[in-house]
């Protein structure tokens, strides 16, 4: 899971948002603050030319081995667009019969029932650690099609006021990363869900008006040990 913030991103004017829910996965590349060699791997690959590249490389290889017919293979197109679309769609991602065996309508169901829970629940928690009394918050998770490959998940908190992408400190970004994602409604599940529905972005909204008093005070007085914590450490 890569999620988005200015402090997570290294080319952080792409978090620019004009319209919601904005989406990144295929339209904008997001490359890593650190996050992890796999991380970094998984984001690359996501990345249509080099998987065109690396599905060529036996005619490549044919060319350099077979020189008297290095021309004709390089002249050869049909082969190779039909070699690219055999992998990308027949052996990275689901076919249409393998989509509908994925999960049933009720694991589905269930599933997106625990994600709106979810959702909620940190939405909620983050509205009242920031104050927040108006303008709507958004969950937005968007998650890669490619079946074969560990899942990619980009998960961002979107603003109604401005539009806006969340500058999630890193309490906030620790509370997504230990509850978003946790059995039975792991990655790979949410992704099957996806894949069935043919959803590949869940936006996930948030009125920041219905945080409960008591939910602000507990946040309000969590923030003050937090500080106090801080000051006695210093």
């Amino acid at each position: 899971m890569f999620i988005l913030s200015p402090d997570t991103v290294l080319n952080a004017s792409a978090l620019d948002i004009r319209w919601l829910p904005r989406r990144f996965l295929g339209l904008t590349a997001v490359w890593p603050r650190g996050g992890g060699v796999r991380l970094w791997a998984r984001l690359i690959f996501e990345k249509e030319v080099l998987r065109y590249g690396l599905t060529l490389l036996p005619f490549v290889a044919a060319a350099l081995i077979w020189r008297d017919y290095a021309v004709v293979i390089a002249q050869a197109p049909i082969p190779m667009l039909i070699c690219i679309y055999l992998v990308e769609s027949k052996l990275l991602r689901a076919s249409e019969a393998r989509r509908k065996t994925l999960v049933s309508d009720a694991e589905a169901e269930a599933g997106l029932d625990t994600l709106r829970a979810r959702a909620k629940r940190l939405l909620s928690r983050i509205a009242a650690r920031r104050g927040l009394t108006d303008g709507r918050l958004h969950l937005v998770i968007e998650q890669s099609d490619l079946l074969l490959l560990p899942p990619l998940t980009l998960v961002s908190v979107q603003a109604e006021e401005g539009p806006d992408l969340l500058a999630l400190d890193a309490e906030e970004r620790a509370m997504i990363a230990d509850e978003l994602f946790a059995p039975p409604l792991t990655e790979r599940a949410l992704q099957h869900i996806g894949l069935a529905r043919r959803t590949g972005t869940h936006d996930l909204t948030f009125d920041p008006a219905t945080v409960s008093a008591h939910a602000r005070m507990a946040a309000l007085m969590a923030a003050q040990q937090s500080e106090k914590g801080a000051a006695s450490a210093g």
